[in-house]
């Protein structure tokens, strides 16, 4: 990222910052939520064809299918917009954003249900790490293009102030004095 004076710098650090604490509670709620043991008498077999359980929910009605599937979309979406927001870069390609942010999205989706095989009580599901990927792409093409967009022109408009008002952004056309005639 390149530095844009004292304050740009440290407004940009500052939003590091920001994004890598906020990242860091999520992937903690993401754990927790998700890592916990769970007792229960009995367990599901692991799912690990594609789109069976969205289908088996599909069978369930449109109510219930909605409440699972949207809960499988929201739990990771936020790395949708935190990720790049701990990434910090406000000049990128949004293609090349958003390939890096659902790529690490999907990493994160499959160490989940990696992990999870060791969890008693939890299950490996395939469609998981597609409806967490699915969640990241979502909430990033709708939020960071837009975000973006909003904060540079925010920065331009603060830099447009901040020039002096009486001249123009060419600069000062430079004057000859004029000199009298000697007696």
């Amino acid at each position: 990222m390149q530095r844009q004076g004292s304050n740009g710098g440290s407004a940009a650090f500052r939003v590091r910052v920001a994004g890598g604490v906020l990242l860091v509670a999520h992937l903690a709620l993401v754990a927790w939520i998700t890592l916990r043991p769970l007792d229960v008498p009995w367990v599901r077999p692991a799912n690990l064809h594609p789109l069976a359980g969205i289908r088996a929910d599909l069978a369930l009605g449109w109510p219930e299918a909605a409440r699972r599937i949207g809960k499988g979309l929201a739990l990771l979406a936020p790395l949708g917009v935190l990720l790049p927001l701990a990434g910090g870069r406000l000049v990128v390609s949004p293609l090349a954003s958003l390939a890096r942010t659902v790529a690490a999205g999907t990493l994160i989706a499959l160490a989940v249900e990696l992990l999870q095989t060791g969890v008693p009580g939890q299950v490996v599901d395939i469609d998981s790490i597609l409806l967490g990927t699915v969640g990241v792409a979502l909430a990033h093409l709708l939020v960071v293009p837009a975000a973006r967009v909003r904060i540079r022109r925010r920065a331009e408009c603060r830099r447009r102030a901040a020039l002096p008002r009486d001249e123009p952004s060419q600069g000062r056309t430079p004057t000859i004095p004029r000199v009298g005639m000697a007696p």
